[in-house]
């Protein structure tokens, strides 16, 4: 019996991306199975019955989970505080990244396949924070770039701009806006 992997999963968790890329760069064949937060699957209900969060990985009938707590643009006056950790981390980040193209030198790895989710919500946190990543940050920015060309991690992103949407209809409906 061949193994079978499905991934439950949105295509805007930055969580989800990491598991997709990883997936991916190793040649694992999996099936994607999109999420809706507001209406769960009974597969999503089945295999993360506590959480009843996605990603969810299930393989040959056995699930991994994600328990992440809420994000920081969920409720009034964290987001600025969220922009400050954010460049507090990118500051340490873009010093770290050295010369190479990738964290690990010559080598995309773990850390890279961590962080590169992270570049598509950089649209969000420029359009809160008033700020240029690309001005702020461009070692980070030629690194993105580098990723974005390997077709594990272009696969896997989505688009910027439907990750903003996504936050603005959710900060709507807990009448942030």
């Amino acid at each position: 019996m061949a193994d079978q992997v499905i991934l439950l999963n949105s295509s805007i968790s930055a969580f989800g991306m990491r598991v997709r890329i990883a997936l991916i760069e190793k040649g694992i064949k999996y099936e994607h199975c999109e999420e809706d937060s507001k209406n769960k699957s009974d597969l999503l209900l089945k295999m993360n019955p506590v959480h009843k969060k996605i990603p969810t990985l299930i393989h040959n009938g056995k699930s991994v989970h994600e328990t992440i707590k809420g994000v920081p643009w969920s409720t009034k006056g964290e987001e600025q505080e969220a922009v400050n950790k954010f460049f507090e981390t990118f500051k340490i980040l873009e010093e770290e990244l050295g010369d190479g193209p990738y964290f690990q030198a010559e080598t995309f790895g773990s850390v890279d396949i961590s962080l590169i989710t992270f570049c598509t919500w950089f649209h969000v946190l420029e359009m809160f924070g008033k700020f240029s990543m690309e001005a702020k940050f461009p070692k980070i920015i030629a690194w993105a770039k580098r990723c974005m060309q390997r077709e594990s991690v272009a696969r896997s992103l989505p688009d910027p701009k439907k990750i903003y949407e996504f936050v603005m209809e959710r900060r709507k409906g807990l009448g942030l806006e």
